[in-house]
């Protein structure tokens, strides 16, 4: 055997070894003998360049070079599923299938929902050719460099042993297990960086990194659950999952064909108990008619299908002791009280903190000091208290009611309540120390000035040293050039994210572009009445007293005129003005379809610096659809029969020259 049939001997044989070990969990050699053969497999590719091959198991590890990704539509969309959380729900659904189909015999299949990041991944002639997330189900991102690194998504499929479809689609989730999750955050603790919420967070970041390396390194695991294509190999959905599992893929043991409603709240009923025994997140069932022309038969809906729906579990819950309420002090001086309790497992993470939200929750709650309390994730994410325990004979703690402050806990300033707010605010917005860092940390955020060489860490330092007092000191730092000069080139940003990283109570980047674009200035902007500010849609009272509030101050002002000094953009552009126009004013706009000249992103801009409305549902008052390619059919026929017109992006990028 010469060296060129030695390296496609040993792609063959490392190929099947992965799949034995992550889909199989069957080792038939061991992990030494594995790196040994993986090790003289790179040696004879650096010997021979010709043979380079993406899919080679060599690939695995991922390249340091940075990846921008690429917005690709998908060929079939990626619609969401409907959620429903009871057994009356269940039925409903299993009841309109039943009617859809006129009585028609039918089975389901039921499947375990993986909380993770949803991915198509495209093979040709057995080969990955790409791998793209669900985006906005029109369009996502090619993250193909990474997903190559994931060791249980085969790059090869043996197609010399099985008959496999020249062209198909496999669509899945991209998972971090729990103990590659507690693994990285353990990690991220002793580096002093942020800890990631959950593994689904974990999993979606992973997989966005522009470094395949780190992707890598961290442990990601992919399950598969669809199969699509002209030529798929069966009429169920059941038997195709099984196929896909023997052509190498990782696909969930644990899926269950139902012929009756009992069989169904049975299998629900086990998995919402055992599920926290599995080595991964999941957050509910998925119910999907197996037969695929019953599927067809079914149709869809403009944003699921009738012939699917997910089972959403309860938010699982957990007792523990509540030793203490501390407040916050949020960068817009919102106070918050939170909890520290007991450390407590929830969801698979240690807890022993939670929200507790504003007064009027904490009164609700009526906690005192040692009482034992259930705690739940909101969304699976933020811990909340969500009452007491009353399984226990000792449920009250000691002590009086634990009552929400009256002043700020940092600086003493007595705190505000609005007439239409549910929470208190600190009113001493310049003087309080977790409203300036909290304020110079979103300055340099990436929406707002994204000046990203100046993180958390570097602006509390820099604060506690003098250096760092307001946001226009940022432009005073002189020390370390290669700060400087990426501070300096936020003086380029333009005027609209300004006024976001500005940090005006309720201000937001939409709210932020919707007074830009109105006023043209930051002068025009200080000058406006309350009435003028009311006037501008999508302003409402609340924005426009803080709007009015915020340049009441004197420091404000002057804070204006010192970053005015330095260079900022406090005026639109040349460019934006130009652009300007009333040609959609008062219109309301929906954007459906995959377009040619721009992105969906894109249009949305184009639309409001014309001054039309992006609206996401189509109704009576919709002015016109903007349709590209493969627009929903459930959205044409509401169009149609609503009579909303239907522009096409030649003939809306006329309208608009």
């Amino acid at each position: 055997m010469n060296e060129i049939e030695r390296i496609i001997e040993l792609r063959k044989q490392l190929h099947q070894h992965n799949y034995n070990y992550y889909v199989l969990s069957a080792p038939t050699i061991s992990d030494k003998e594995f790196d040994m053969s993986l090790k003289e497999l790179q040696e004879l590719e650096e010997k021979h360049p010709e043979m380079f091959d993406a899919n080679s198991p060599t690939q695995r590890v991922g390249s340091d070079l940075n990846e921008e990704f690429q917005t690709v539509a998908h060929i079939r969309p990626m619609l969401s599923l409907a959620n429903t959380y009871n057994i009356e729900e269940v039925r409903d659904f299993y009841q309109r299938v039943s009617d859809a189909l006129h009585g028609q015999p039918f089975q389901v299949c039921a499947e375990l929902k993986y909380d993770g990041l949803s991915i198509s991944l495209h093979y040709h002639n057995g080969e990955l050719r790409q791998a793209v997330t669900r985006g906005d189900g029109v369009q996502g991102d090619d993250v193909t460099a990474n997903v190559r690194t994931i060791r249980s998504i085969p790059l090869v499929l043996n197609s010399d042993i099985i008959d496999i479809p020249e062209d198909f689609e496999i669509r899945g989730e991209i998972l971090m297990p729990w103990s590659s999750f507690e693994r990285l955050n353990k990690e991220r603790e002793q580096n002093g960086e942020d800890l990631f919420a959950n593994p689904r967070n974990a999993a979606s970041g992973t997989l966005k990194s522009k470094n395949p390396k780190v992707v890598s390194q961290r442990g990601l695991d992919a399950y598969l659950y669809f199969l699509l294509g002209d030529d798929i190999p069966n009429e169920g959905h059941y038997e195709n999952m099984n196929i896909a599992r023997s052509w190498g893929f990782q696909v969930s043991r644990d899926m269950q064909l139902c012929n009756t409603l009992d069989e169904l709240w049975e299998y629900i009923t086990y998995w919402d108990t055992h599920r926290k025994e599995l080595p991964v997140a999941t957050d509910g069932i998925v119910i999907k008619v197996n037969s695929i022309a019953q599927q067809k038969a079914l149709g869809m809906t403009a944003k699921s299908p009738r012939w699917a729906i997910a089972y959403k579990f309860q938010a699982e819950q957990a007792s523990t002791i509540l030793r203490e309420v501390t407040f916050q002090v949020g960068r817009t001086g919102v106070v918050t009280p939170v909890a520290n309790m007991d450390s407590v497992q929830l969801s698979g993470t240690m807890v022993h903190r939670a929200t507790l939200h504003n007064a009027d929750i904490l009164a609700s709650l009526d906690l005192h000091i040692g009482d034992r309390v259930l705690v739940e994730k909101g969304g699976e994410i933020i811990p909340k208290i969500v009452g007491k325990d009353d399984n226990f004979a000792q449920t009250n703690g000691t002590g009086s009611p634990i009552q929400f402050i009256q002043r700020c806990p940092v600086c003493g300033t007595a705190l505000i309540r609005g007439e239409e707010e549910a929470s208190h605010y600190c009113p001493n917005d310049l003087h309080c120390t977790p409203q300036i860092i909290g304020r110079l940390e979103h300055f340099v955020s990436r929406k707002a000035m994204n000046i990203n060489l100046v993180g958390p860490e570097l602006i509390q330092q820099y604060h506690r040293q003098g250096l760092l007092n307001d946001i226009a000191d940022f432009y005073s730092i002189t020390h370390d050039k290669k700060i400087a000069d990426s501070i300096a080139q936020s003086t380029q940003v333009p005027f609209e994210r300004v006024l976001f990283a500005l940090g005006i109570r309720f201000v937001g980047e939409i709210a932020a572009k919707t007074l830009a674009r109105k006023f043209k200035s930051i002068d025009n902007i200080m000058s406006a009445t309350a009435e003028e500010l009311l006037e501008v849609d999508g302003i409402g009272k609340v924005i426009a007293e803080s709007v009015i509030n915020y340049f009441a101050s004197a420091e404000n002002r002057t804070l204006i005129e010192r970053l005015k000094n330095v260079g900022i953009q406090f005026t639109l552009s040349e460019e934006v003005l130009a652009a300007q126009s009333d040609t959609l004013s008062g219109q309301s706009i929906v954007i459906s379809g995959v377009f040619t000249h721009h992105s969906r992103d894109e249009y949305k801009r184009i639309i409001e610096q014309h001054g039309g409305k992006n609206v996401g549902s189509i109704s009576a008052k919709t002015s016109f659809i903007l349709a590209g390619d493969n627009m929903g059919p459930a959205k044409l026929e509401k169009a149609q029969k609503l009579g909303v017109r239907i522009v096409s992006e030649e003939e809306f990028l006329g309208m608009i020259q």
